[in-house]
Order: C-alpha cells, then structure tokens, then sequence
C-alpha cells in the first residue's frame, strides 16, 4: 500500500511557552475553534516515584497568538517521565471551559479564556497530584466530580468544590477510568486492577497481574451489546462487566499501550491495537531498547505483531477517528524513535500517513469541520496537519465546540471509551 501524503494547515511558535510542555486542546473562549494549552511541569523530582506539578501554562489560538500565561516558564523544568496534573473541562457548569490544574501543592480552577482563577483549594495530601480525572459519582446530569491520586497507592475523590466523598488505597496504575459500568447512572472506577463502584467500594479485582495498570479501555469488543474492560499491563486483558476474565494475550513482555478501535473490515467486532515494550533501554540511553506493536481480533487472538529493525521503546499508540471521513479508524503511533517519524497505520500495519516531523502528537476536531487534525509538537512550535487542506476557521463561528472526554481524560498512557 502507497503511504500517502498529508496537508499542513499550519505552524505555531510556542517557544514562549518554554520546553517540554505537553500539549492540550480545548475551546478556552468559546468561539467555535479549539486553542492550544501548553503545560510545562516542574522539575527537581523523580518523577517515577513523585508526581509532577504544573508550573506555568500558556494558551495560543490557532493564529499562533498567545492569549495567556499563568506562571513562568523554567529552562530547568522536568520531563514527561510522568502524567501532568491538568485538564481542560467545564467543571463548574457554567458553559464555558474551564482549566484545572495543580500548581504551588493547590489545586486551581483557572478561566479558560483568561487564565484568571475562578477557585483554589488545598490538596487532600501532600503527594495528591499525579493526575486529575473528571467522573460522574453522585450521579448527576453531567460529570462533576474530581479524583486524584499519588503515584501508585492513594486516590481521593471530591465534589466539584472539594468536599470529600472517599479514598482508596491500592495500586490504581497510572491513570484510572470512570465510567458507569452497570448503567446505574453513576461512574464505577477502574482503579488499576480493581473496580470500584460510585462510593469507592471495592466490586471487583483482576487476578494473577503483576506491576501495574498502564492503560485502560472500555467498549463492546466482541460485538455482544455489552461493553468490555480491556486493560494494558503485564499483559493484554479483557473483563467482562461481572469481573469475569474473557480471554488475556500474553505475547507480549509489558503491554504499555492498548487502543481499541474498528481497524479491520474483514475481522468482526473491535480490533485491539497494543505496544509490547520487549526490551527497555539503559537508563542514561532510552533509545536503546526496542518496542513494537501488535494487533489483537475481539477474542484477543493476535493479528499481527510488528518486527522491529531500528531502536525505540517509548512508542505511545492511540485510535485516530475521523481522520479522512472513512469508515475504518487508524493507529496513530508517535515518539517512536529510531529515525521513525509520526504515522497513522491502518489495521494491517501499512503506513498510511507518514508525517514529516518528529515529536509529541495530539489529534482532535479543531475548527468543527467533522474530521479530526493531527499536530505534532516540539519545544519550538506546533506543526497542524490533515487528510485535506482546509483553513483552520471555525465552521461555526460563535458556537463553542463541545469537549470530548477523550480531551477531558487528558494522560501519557491514553484509555478510552469506544
């Protein structure tokens, strides 16, 4: 299959943000566009075992203005060894998007447009800020609700306005997944490798997993009307909603990254796209190890696994819907190393985009013209890329684009809902 080309739709110098940001997309002034949320964390920690804070945040619109900046960017800032505790979200209901963040061990809720706070609150815990997860506990007519976490034993759930509903002591993984799992109106929690129900009760665990929960997904994979948990760890799973185990891969030495999606049209159901980290680098020389990726049928049957000639273990997978209008969706994969750029797969691993820039990537629907753009991101500048080329205006100006909770649920180990 011919890799095809792509449209650049533009370039946005972020330099004033400073280095190593990550990238958030939302609709901060609600005018019908998405604008860019660069997110720089602090550093002087070990981030494997302390979580990062944010220490300055800088939103652009799509022209490449800077329209604001809370904080001061740090030359000296850390890395993304580890989730940053931000998100973009309507949390108060008020119809405008608001940005919550942890900065100074306080959590913030900052005007999208302004970057003006609206609302500070002290921490339920000194190391409570690994990341933040947006959940519908109360059962209310939208999600409401916060959860936060240390790096791998503690999760607090709060109100909106910080008033405590539970904790949770276990293994919660990197980022846990709210969903309502039983219909009951209200979010049940995958909290690493146990599900909890609204008022953080223990429903059930998985058995016999080591280490740790590194993505989680939710979605009707075999097609029976009832949606699966699938779970990325030591090994691939499946759940059933029950906790019953349906099948698990384990061709794999640490399945990092899991995505599900309708990548095939001659396999039923979900396909499961997956990252096998087979080797991991020297510490001081990450590009040294080696990764691959896989694709798993609804049975967890393995479709194909890539055999991987150039180095790179730090590969991150995700679902790209919407990307050309057509039916199928792709795996995109990025910071992949080994000279390997950018790309969107399809689901018998041929290239079907190969970008011509390196860096981070994220993808949504900028400008509500029903497709989804790809940018890729450097410490220099965003680089806007898609199917077609189109002008990045608002299809309706005025409107304020909706935020997805795949945008909301904003992680370094990408879950979902499909």
């Amino acid at each position: 299959m011919e890799t095809r080309t792509s449209a650049l739709l533009g370039t946005i110098d972020i330099r004033a943000a400073g280095v190593r940001n990550k990238l958030l997309l939302g609709d901060l002034n609600g005018d019908g566009r998405m604008e860019l949320l660069m997110a720089q964390p602090d550093g002087g920690i070990d981030d494997r075992y302390v979580p990062h804070q944010v220490i300055c945040l800088t939103a652009f619109d799509l022209d490449g203005r800077l329209i604001w900046q809370v904080g001061k960017p740090d030359p000296q800032c850390g890395k993304a060894g580890s989730d940053y505790p931000v998100q973009i979200y309507d949390i108060d209901g008020d119809g405008a998007l608001e940005v919550l963040c942890v900065m100074g061990k306080r959590f913030l809720v900052l005007e999208g447009a302004t970057g003006k706070v609206k609302a500070s609150y002290a921490l339920p815990a000194d190391e409570a800020h690994d990341c933040i997860i947006i959940a519908n506990l109360r059962g209310g007519p939208r999600p409401r609700d916060i959860i936060l976490k240390d790096r791998y034993r503690r999760m607090w759930a709060m109100t909106d306005t910080f008033e405590p509903l539970w904790t949770h002591e276990g293994n919660p993984g990197h980022f846990p997944w709210a969903h309502d799992v039983n219909g009951d109106g209200r979010d049940e929690v995958m909290a690493g490798y146990d599900l909890l129900d609204a008022d953080g009760r223990k429903l059930w665990s998985c058995r016999d997993l080591e280490d740790h929960a590194d993505c989680i997904w939710v979605g009707d994979v075999n097609g029976d009307g009832t949606n699966e948990l699938v779970i990325g760890g030591s090994v691939t799973v499946m759940y059933a909603p029950d906790g019953r185990e349906l099948w698990r891969y384990a061709g794999s030495i640490e399945s990092q990254h899991v995505a599900l999606g309708k990548f095939r049209a001659d396999v039923p159901g979900l396909q499961i796209a997956g990252l096998d980290r087979i080797e991991r680098g020297d510490a001081g020389v990450p590009t040294r190890g080696k990764d691959a990726m896989f694709l798993l049928d609804g049975e967890g049957r393995e479709l194909w696994k890539e055999e991987r000639t150039t180095s790179g273990w730090l590969t991150i997978v995700e679902t790209m819907r919407g990307w050309d209008g057509g039916p199928l969706d792709h795996i995109l994969a990025y910071r992949r190393g080994g000279g390997i750029f950018p790309t969107l797969y399809d689901g018998h691993m041929n290239a079907v985009v190969s970008f011509p820039v390196d860096g981070y990537a994220a993808h949504a629907d900028l400008v509500g013209s029903g497709k989804e753009q790809v940018l890729i991101y450097t410490d220099d500048e965003v680089t806007i890329f898609g199917a077609e080329p189109t002008a990045l205006e608002a299809r309706n100006p005025g409107r304020a684009l909706p935020q997805p909770k795949r945008l909301y649920s904003s992680t370094l180990y990408p879950g979902g809902e499909y």
